[in-house]
């Protein structure tokens, strides 16, 4: 199953974006090789246990001598050291200690399981592969039988003061691979067997070496594939792992519509748990159009994507769903597997976008239209008097600085999205003073609100900061709030100082404020709030973009809004008193 659904996740995978997530394609491709895998050393493992009883048998005599029981590949441990004890009782031995070849050691390392060596001694046991009898086995894959372990100069580096050896047997343990014919085209040791001290004060022989050769083939294949399983085991469960944490949602329906797999962005979409695995889908998920996307896509017939409306979490998202059928090799469907891609803010940006281009031409179209009109006037008619000429051009010039503005924000937009800053200049100046000027300037804009300052307390008579960017921040927001108070009203510059090492500004007015879900939003690029109150009031929604940008990055400060629909809204933002000029210049550069 899990191999044709490989190559079904891969041709929707063609068909969608997987932005930051490993490539599923890959994952899955890599899972089936796993499965391969483990399918067979299960194999193996079963028919290397079942001939371990046959090739054990011996000419002596012993209550041992049946076929070792048969055990799933999870019970491998256990078989082996059923194999091990079988060694020990055939062979009359006190020990039996397996070493495996570890590459990266370039060591032959003692392992479980072993006989009449206890685990805390097995584990100081480890010789290097080109010493002792252990690294002349290993090296020459022949046997070995000492007789005095104490005068033996090839036992001295393998520690047998440590297990108290007398005498022994050491052969190497070989994996054969073999042909379909049975022949074998491989060999390879991985590492050495070794049977210590006969038992009643007797002898190894040569009868005993052979013996032990032959049951060392059965050990060696356990433990080799033992130890692939367990490798195969583990890049198992990382990649399912990585597969779980894909943010991109997976659901594989069965022909029979049970829900075959899910992984844990699906879960969370549908907000189900494990337990729906092997449910029927339609029990599970109640989205109509996705019901009908899982029914086309059993039926076998090409599914196009869809764009599905899903409530998550108790908001709105959108996912892109792109789907696959499941096949055999034979060509028969096994089920349908599809991605579920959340493109919400992909959608929202777009929508934003689209609405920013409208709103950006008419604001463009406002005052070249101004600006044409005034002088065609004056152009076409000379009769005017001064101080009409006078008023006609201060409207051209209004108009002008008003494009310029507009101008000057996609600029500076677009030079924030490039990383590069808007060139700060760091200087020490007096904040009381400033405000008193931005508020006497915005005093003219508007007859119909009172702008003023309320100072709460004693502000500092300096601060270190770039001056007109704290100018461009306090214009700014004065100007919106002028602008979303079209009733008028008062607009108040408000200033709080601790004697901290912060400044806290806001701008209030009494407008027709900002409802409580787009309040996180009001400063992301390009967003402004649609409803009937502010249908016909423009902008290019980027004002409170850079105004975040001055605050956060170029002051090292925070910004936020306070506001009720109907009543107004508060915008405040507070700066250091003595700006770190190196650390912002740091975080600007």
């Amino acid at each position: 199953m899990l191999a044709v659904l490989v190559e079904s996740v891969s041709s929707v995978e063609s068909m969608t974006s997987f932005s930051g997530n490993p490539n599923p394609d890959e994952l899955l491709r890599r899972l089936q090789e796993l499965e391969d895998k483990n399918r067979k050393l299960e194999e193996d493992n079963l028919r290397l246990q079942g001939q371990s009883g046959e090739q054990s048998e011996s000419p002596k005599s012993t209550p041992m001598e049946k076929e070792v029981d048969v055990a799933p590949i999870q019970e491998g441990d256990i078989t082996l050291r059923r194999l091990v004890q079988r060694v020990a009782m055939i062979l009359q031995a006190e020990k039996i200690v397996i070493m495996f070849y570890d590459r990266e050691g370039g060591e032959l390392i003692a392992i479980p399981p072993a006989y009449g060596v206890e685990d805390a001694t097995l584990e100081k046991i480890r010789v290097r592969a080109t010493q002792g009898v252990s690294g002349e086995v290993f090296r020459s894959a022949e046997p070995q039988i000492f007789h005095d372990a104490t005068l033996d100069e090839r036992t001295k580096k393998d520690m047998v003061a440590l297990l108290h050896v007398h005498n022994g047997i050491t052969v190497p343990l070989i994996i054969e691979k073999r042909d379909e014919e049975n022949r074998v085209v491989e060999r390879t040791t991985i590492g050495v067997l070794h049977a210590f001290n006969k038992r009643h004060g007797e002898d190894f022989n040569d009868e005993d070496v052979r013996l032990l050769e032959r049951m060392a083939r059965n050990v060696g294949s356990i433990i080799a594939n033992l130890q692939l399983y367990r490798e195969v085991v583990e890049e198992r469960e990382e990649l399912l792992q990585t597969f779980e944490s894909l943010t991109s949602g997976l659901v594989l329906v069965s022909p029979e519509g049970r829900l075959s797999q899910m992984n844990a962005t699906a879960r969370a979409i549908f907000e189900i748990g494990t337990e729906a695995i092997g449910k029927p889908y339609a029990e599970v998920i109640s989205n109509n159009d996705l019901l009908e996307f899982f029914a086309q896509g059993i039926s076998g017939g090409d599914v196009p994507g869809i764009e599905l409306n899903h409530m998550v979490g108790g908001s709105e998202r959108i996912f892109a769903v792109q789907g696959a059928a499941v096949r055999s090799d034979e060509g028969r469907i096994l089920g349908f597997v599809s991605i579920l891609n959340d493109v919400t803010e992909q959608r929202n940006l777009d929508k934003m976008k689209s609405s920013f281009v409208a709103m950006a031409s008419h604001e463009l179209r406002t005052p070249l239209t101004a600006i044409k009109g005034f002088t065609s006037t004056l152009l076409m008619d000379d009769s005017f008097s001064k101080e009409e000429q006078r008023e006609f051009l201060q409207i051209i010039e209004h108009e002008c600085d008003r494009l310029r503005r507009l101008i000057d924000d996609l600029l500076n937009t677009a030079r924030i999205e490039a990383g590069e800053s808007l060139k700060p200049n760091y200087s020490r100046f007096n904040i009381e003073a400033l405000l008193e000027k931005v508020v006497m300037v915005q005093t003219q804009a508007s007859h119909k609100h009172k702008v003023f300052n309320q100072i709460h307390t004693d502000l500092p008579a300096t601060i270190i900061g770039d001056e007109d960017k704290v100018d461009q921040i306090l214009t700014n927001l004065l100007n919106n709030a002028i602008k979303y108070s079209p009733e008028g009203g008062d607009v108040v510059v408000h200033s709080w100082w601790d004697g901290g090492p912060e400044l806290e500004i806001g701008v209030e007015d009494q407008g027709i404020g900002i409802p409580a879900d787009h309040l996180d939003k009001v400063f992301e690029k390009f967003h402004r709030v649609n409803n009937e109150d502010n249908r016909k009031i423009y902008g290019t929604g980027l004002g409170l973009f850079l105004v975040k940008h001055l605050v956060d990055d170029v002051h090292l400060g925070k910004i936020w809004v306070e506001s009720e629909v109907g009543k107004g809204s508060m915008f405040k933002f507070r700066i250091p008193i003595e700006l770190d000029i190196e650390k912002a210049k740091e975080l600007n550069q």
